[in-house]
């Protein structure tokens, strides 16, 4: 199947201008092989007729988003980056917590950007439920691009792999093996609302809510371009609290995009907050 540079660099585009994802020109390969998979299953004779499907006859966006799930990478386990967890569990939470105290709030609210098929907020809502005292309510947001991953997340159905570095102890309380497989139990399900959103679309992404203690993007940005990460982060910005707390992945660095957070370092990680008397 022919799938030159030029074509790849039509796609590219496409993809970027509609979702803030940038195809670097090293993943030349790697998308040739997801649309010829896209071309084959819509019975398409080339890539050429594939785009002009894209362009022209794709109205409800249905075959891109179908794109976009084959795009877009969903590895991800359940406690993964244990450390920094700790961090948010021992230091982050605790600090969040008694803020809201002092204002006599009692709820606190979680973002998870690129939640993928929902081991991170579902981690979330266990650590959660172990940490806080009853009294507190916690509520998760769980925000995805890709459609087969969200309908995994509400199924929540794991395998050995997924729930390696889950401890013994949740595990038995948390999850029900079922032949090789792990149900998860509606006790974690319950706090977690998941919602198909592109991050790019600052007015989809604004409209899921305001008024996060914590916003967890872990390993998206990598995939954005500079200035769709700025754009991304301004929106998670506005969307948090004064003295709310943003996490990243380890190769992920909010000094790289922009200066309205406050670098800090707590348990040996540094962690960024969003400074406590700031506006929206």
């Amino acid at each position: 199947m022919n799938f030159g540079f030029r074509m790849f660099i039509q796609i590219r585009d496409m993809v970027y201008t509609k979702t803030g994802i940038f195809i670097t020109d090293s993943k030349v390969y790697a998308l040739k092989k997801r649309v010829e998979k896209r071309v084959k299953a819509l019975g398409l004779p080339s890539p050429e007729e594939y785009i002009e499907y894209l362009k022209y006859a794709d109205v409800s966006g249905r075959e891109f988003a179908n794109l976009i799930n084959e795009i877009t990478v969903n590895e991800t386990y359940f406690f993964r980056n244990f450390p920094q967890l700790r961090v948010f569990a021992e230091h982050c939470l605790p600090d969040v917590v008694e803020r809201k105290k002092q204002k006599k709030l009692q709820t606190v609210n979680i973002l998870s950007a690129g939640s993928s098929t929902g081991e991170e907020p579902y981690t979330l809502s266990i650590i959660c439920q172990e940490l806080l005292d009853p009294s507190f309510k916690f509520k998760i947001d769980a925000l995805d691009i890709d459609s087969k991953a969200l309908e995994a997340a509400q199924k929540a159905v794991y395998s050995e792999r997924s729930i390696k570095d889950v401890p013994l102890k949740y595990l038995e309380k948390y999850f029900v093996k079922i032949g090789n497989v792990y149900q998860l139990k509606d006790t974690v399900k319950r706090y977690v609302h998941f919602h198909r959103v592109n991050l790019f679309d600052r007015d989809a992404l604004l409209s899921v809510g305001k008024n996060y203690d914590f916003v967890f993007c872990r390993n998206v940005l990598i995939y954005f371009s500079d200035e769709s990460r700025r754009k991304v982060v301004e929106s998670f910005y506005a969307m948090m609290n004064p003295g709310g707390y943003i996490f990243l992945g380890h190769s992920e660095f909010l000094s790289r995009i922009t200066n309205a957070f406050e670098l800090k370092r707590i348990g040996g990680f540094l962690v960024y907050q969003k400074p406590l008397f700031a506006g929206r």
